[in-house]
């Protein structure tokens, strides 16, 4: 008597093999869900589009602090610092020299990316709680730096942006009186860039080392990979990624104060995004700018003393026991339930490299983005 098959054809959950036709047109799928929302987003009254844009910053900046917190395992509290250079290089230059506010997104990121190799040195020889401390002395220590130094910054009085500079460019088609839909468009341009260059990223050798170099340093060490590197190129992207944002937040806000901004709050804050959207995964970023946005504006009503403020903080501990994994996460676990992407089999010369890898990082963090057959397609 023949024993009936544990899955017959048809049934679920899916397999579908990483690459193929039908993976791909789920990623297309994914892909124009998000630019059909960006679309309706821009739709908006120019309140909600204000909350957007400065969500879809937030979004690039968890981007970047996700690259060295989320996929290489480097805890940083100091992000609200390399936001802030970010911001200020975009706003000195915009109203000191007269530059084009896009063309100094490009000084931002290449600026930025030097202060991260620098502020990433330290991971070489410390790690864990002891890193963190080391950012968040820089975090702490940026808005000091800021105020000492009144004629290039503009001190505690802050540094304002004449909005003429700020305008969209005639072949826009767009007034004054709609120029947050310009930045909206900015900010959303920024974060799908932003979001390219991180699955790039984490999706080829640089990410397996990433997120070996997170789980198992003995391993990677063991199949030629250098630490050295990869920590503190990871330092220097993330940085950058970070400054690109902060200066489509000076584009957006057009004044700058160090001591309400770029406090230690903001790191606090990106580290809540990273946290709700979830964890070393492409699109979480999204969720969790979106939340750290949202979830204060709907709570505004009730400034009762520290009311407010105490539930914001239920909320987000409800969140976590619900989703320990971020919200991406739990898409992920019930995702399994209905489609797995089978990842390729690694390829070439390297493939037992590779292989040593993926095995380390399966076994460290099963749940992680390493486990390629059970994640959805679009992270």
């Amino acid at each position: 008597m023949t024993m009936p098959s544990a899955r017959s054809k048809g049934s679920l959950p899916l397999q579908i093999n990483q690459g193929s036709a039908t993976h791909r047109s789920l990623q297309g799928l994914g892909l124009a869900v998000l630019v059909g929302l960006a679309f309706m987003g821009s739709m908006t009254n120019s309140f909600q589009v204000g909350l957007l844009t400065q969500a879809l910053i937030y979004a690039s900046a968890i981007a970047g602090l996700n690259l060295v917190t989320g996929y290489t395992g480097m805890l940083s509290i100091g992000h609200s610092a390399f936001f802030g250079i970010g911001a200020y290089t975009t706003g000195i230059l915009v109203s000191e020299h007269n530059w084009n506010p896009l063309l100094t997104f490009i000084v931002s990121f290449l600026i930025c990316f030097v202060f991260g190799l620098i502020v990433g040195l330290p991971a070489l020889r410390i790690r864990g709680i002891n890193l963190a401390l080391v950012t968040l002395a820089l975090a702490v220590a940026f808005p000091e730096l800021i105020d000492r130094f009144p004629g290039l910054t503009g001190g505690t009085l802050g540094l304002n942006v004449n909005l003429t500079q700020l305008l969209p460019p005639h072949w826009t088609g767009i007034g004054i009186q709609n120029r947050f839909e310009y930045y909206y468009w900015i900010a959303a341009v920024v974060l799908a860039l932003v979001l390219v260059l991180c699955s790039n990223l984490t999706r080829g050798r640089t990410g397996l080392a990433m997120r070996a170099t997170r789980d198992r340093e003995t391993a990677a060490t063991a199949v030629g990979i250098n630490l050295a590197w990869i920590k503190v190129y990871t330092f220097g992207i993330s940085a950058a990624i970070t400054g690109v944002a902060g200066s489509a937040f000076a584009m957006y806000l057009g004044s700058l104060s160090a001591d309400s901004s770029f406090t230690l709050i903001l790191s606090i804050t990106l580290i809540t995004g990273l946290v709700i959207g979830g964890v070393a995964t492409v699109v979480g970023p999204i969720v969790g700018g979106l939340a750290v946005i949202y979830i204060p504006h709907w709570t505004e009503g009730l400034r009762q003393g520290q009311t407010e403020g105490l539930f914001f903080g239920t909320i987000l501990i409800i969140l976590m026991f619900v989703m320990p994994d971020g919200l991406m996460g739990l898409l992920k676990r019930m995702s399994r339930f209905v489609v797995q992407i089978k990842p390729r089999a690694p390829e070439g010369p390297s493939a037992a490299s590779e292989e040593l890898l993926v095995g380390s990082d399966l076994n460290a963090n099963p749940d992680s983005e390493g486990k390629g057959d059970t994640t959805l397609a679009l992270s």
